[in-house]
């Protein structure tokens, strides 16, 4: 989870988790913060064509376009984000909509 500014706030991982999801897990909450959009969207933008085709490449690397991230707003307002990785895409999108929810509404 990232604050307003993307600061990582809280992490954790799971046991015998990917150590090479750490990083993804971290930076989708990154991304999804500094461009106020579902990492799992701008997958979509940074297609080969499309608008932001090479995005992931900027900000040194540390964009990540798999789903799994997600913003946290309180109304329209951007609060922070969360980041999963380890699953299969559609499990980590799950899993980091619901934690955005729960922490909108804790």
């Amino acid at each position: 989870m990232v604050d307003a500014g993307g600061c990582l706030l809280a992490f954790a991982r799971m046991d015998d988790a990917w150590r090479g999801s750490v990083d993804i897990a971290i930076r989708k909450a990154w991304t999804a913060r500094a461009f106020n959009v579902e990492t799992k969207a701008l997958a979509k933008l940074a297609q080969p064509g499309a608008d932001f085709y090479g995005i992931h490449a900027s900000n040194d690397g540390k964009v990540m376009i798999f789903a799994g991230g997600v913003p946290i707003k309180e109304g329209e307002t951007v609060i922070g984000a969360v980041g999963v990785s380890g699953g299969a895409g559609k499990q980590d999108q799950a899993m980091a909509e619901a934690a955005a929810q729960a922490f909108a509404h804790g």
